[in-house]
C-alpha cells in the first residue's frame, strides 16, 4: 500500500489535514508546489536515487540529504528519491520512504509528507513548479540500499548493471544476500557476485512468494 498527503494547493500544504487521503496501488498523493532557488550539496547514506539525467540525479540526491535526517527523527527511511519530468512537463518529485520496520501506512505518509512539504517550504531546492508524491516503496518494491538485498534474500530481483559485467547487464533470479560490498544472486547462469557500487537500478520480482510475504503487513496498513 502506498499513499501520502492529499491533493493542495502551493507549497505542497494538504488542504485541512488528513481528507484527501486514501490508499493507491503504488503510489502516493500528489501535490502541487512552486519553488524558487536549486540547491546543491554532498549525499550521504547508501540509498541511491534514480533519475533521468545527471543533473537530476545530483538534484535528488541534494534533496535526499536535506530530508532524511528530517524523516528519521519521526522514524521513517528514505528508501528513494526521484525527480522526473521536463521538457514541458510539470517535473514530479517522489520520496518513497518507509518506517523502520519496513512498513509504511496512510497516515505514516501523510506524516512524512507534511514534514518534508515544510521542509522544502524553506529550502526551496527545486527551481519552478512541481508536484510532490510521497509514498512508501510499494510490492515490487526498488531495492536501493545494500541492506534491502540482504533484507529481501530468497526473492526474486532484477539487477541493472551501469555497464556490461562478464558482457552482460542485466541480471535476475532469487537474491542470496550480500558479501562485503557485493550484492549475490542467483541466475540461471550461475550464482553472481555483482558490486553494490555498478548496479544501476533493482527491484523485486512481483511473485507469489513475495504476495504471501507482503500480505500480512498490507492488510494491517
Amino acid at each position: 500500500m502506498a499513499a501520502a498527503a492529499g491533493k493542495g494547493p502551493r507549497k505542497g500544504k494538504p488542504q485541512g489535514g488528513l481528507p484527501g487521503h486514501r490508499p493507491s496501488a503504488g503510489r502516493g498523493g500528489e501535490t502541487p508546489r512552486t519553488d524558487r532557488a536549486a540547491r546543491g550539496g554532498p549525499r550521504t547514506g547508501d540509498a541511491r536515487p534514480a533519475t533521468g539525467g545527471s543533473t537530476d540525479a545530483a538534484q535528488a540526491a541534494a534533496i535526499a540529504d536535506l530530508v532524511a535526517p528530517a524523516l528519521e527523527d519521526l522514524g521513517f527511511e528514505v528508501v528513494r528519491v526521484q525527480l522526473s519530468g521536463g521538457r514541458g512537463a510539470k517535473p514530479k518529485l517522489q520520496i518513497l520512504a518507509e518506517r523502520q520496520d519496513g512498513g509504511m501506512s496512510v497516515a505514516d505518509c501523510a506524516t512524512a509528507s507534511r514534514t518534508v512539504s515544510a521542509l522544502l517550504d524553506v529550502e526551496d531546492p527545486i527551481a519552478g513548479s512541481y508536484v510532490l508524491e510521497v509514498a512508501s516503496p510499494g510490492i515490487d518494491r526498488p531495492l536501493t540500499r545494500l541492506k534491502d538485498f540482504e533484507r529481501w534474500a530468497g526473492f526474486e530481483a532484477r539487477v541493472e548493471l551501469v555497464a556490461p559485467r562478464e558482457g552482460q547487464r542485466r541480471f535476475s533470479g532469487p537474491l542470496v544476500g550480500v558479501a562485503g560490498d557485493e550484492v549475490v544472486i542467483d541466475t540461471q547462469e550461475g550464482r553472481k557476485h555483482l558490486p553494490f557500487a555498478e548496479i544501476a537500478k533493482a527491484k523485486l520480482a512481483m511473485t507469489e512468494a513475495l504476495l504471501r510475504k507482503t500480505a500480512p503487513k498490507r492488510s494491517k496498513d
